[in-house]
């Protein structure tokens, strides 16, 4: 690592600009090797090889916020996820974008450990990386309890069913799924039928993040949803001292009747056991198309 400089890393910059990574991509790797270099430390718990990196030097690509690859989703486009023919893909569809929960998190819920008896409060405490758990999350504030709309509790008990035990997104033998595997085969497929277009790169693909930032989108400027709790339900950090002393997070009462106000922005098909109320002249008319919208 002593020769690990801003030269080694000028050379390593530019091998990764030909590669054609993104300027987001380049500064989070170039972030990694730093990292490493600071990690070596004496008895003394001082650096053995300090640096002092030099961006210009090393020709550090410019992240423009405004031009990075951060897509969301339009109620219109959730409502056709939660509708996609697969079930289990269509509940993981569901529960993202109505909790905004990353995929990895989703996958790594297991039935008798993180969900309420109610089916109302998921406890986010591991994800799923690559099939396999962690019990290490994202953030530090990545640990949190999600309260859910009831009409997506409703459609959670249903898809659950008679099980008690296991992951609740799980293949045949019981393992979790594995996250690429799910937007690669599913989500991918179902944006391209969707006519899903990315207006970062006008293609049809979008990450998991995007179910994210639909619901922190939704709820920041359809509801009224109190700033604290949001930041919560998502994971965030908190944006001054204020948020240290806001023990709305405790009141589970509090919680789920402002998951209950906020409603989950899309609509959901009429899967949802006794969700919507259709009348029976609906019934006959609509079909199965019946659906409730939040």
């Amino acid at each position: 690592m002593s020769e690990i400089n801003n030269a080694v890393l000028k050379a390593l910059v530019a091998e990764m600009v030909e590669g054609g990574l993104s300027p987001k991509s380049i500064d989070t790797y170039s972030q990694v090797v730093k990292m490493v270099v600071a990690s070596a430390v004496n008895d003394e718990g001082e650096e053995i090889y300090p640096r002092k990196w030099n961006n210009e030097f090393i020709d550090m690509p410019i992240v423009e916020e405004e031009k990075q690859n951060t897509p969301t989703f339009s109620s219109e486009v959730m409502t056709g996820l939660a509708a996609w023919k697969k079930k289990r893909e269509r509940m993981i569809f569901i529960l993202c974008g109505a909790a905004g929960l990353r995929i990895g998190e989703a996958l790594g819920i297991e039935i008798n450990k993180h969900v309420s008896p109610g089916f109302l409060t998921i406890s986010i405490k591991q994800k799923v990386h690559h099939g396999r758990v962690e019990q290490r999350l994202k953030t530090a504030n990545g640990g949190r309890q999600v309260d859910l709309h009831p009409a997506i509790a409703a459609l959670f008990k249903e898809f659950v069913g008679d099980r008690t035990t296991g992951f609740l997104f799980c293949t045949r033998t019981g393992r979790p799924l594995s996250p690429s595997n799910i937007i690669r085969r599913h989500l991918h497929k179902a944006l391209k039928e969707l006519n899903y277009i990315n207006p970062y790169t006008g293609t049809h693909k979008a990450g998991n993040h995007a179910f994210r930032r639909f619901r922190n989108t939704y709820l920041r400027n359809y509801t009224a949803c109190p700033e604290g709790l949001y930041k919560y339900w998502l994971g965030h950090a908190g944006k001054d001292m204020s948020d240290l002393y806001d023990k709305i997070k405790e009141n589970v009462a509090f919680r789920r009747e402002w998951a209950e106000r906020c409603g989950f922005g899309f609509e959901l098909p009429s899967v949802v056991p006794s969700v919507p109320k259709c009348t029976e002249n609906q019934r006959s008319t609509e079909g199965n198309n019946c659906c409730v919208s939040s």
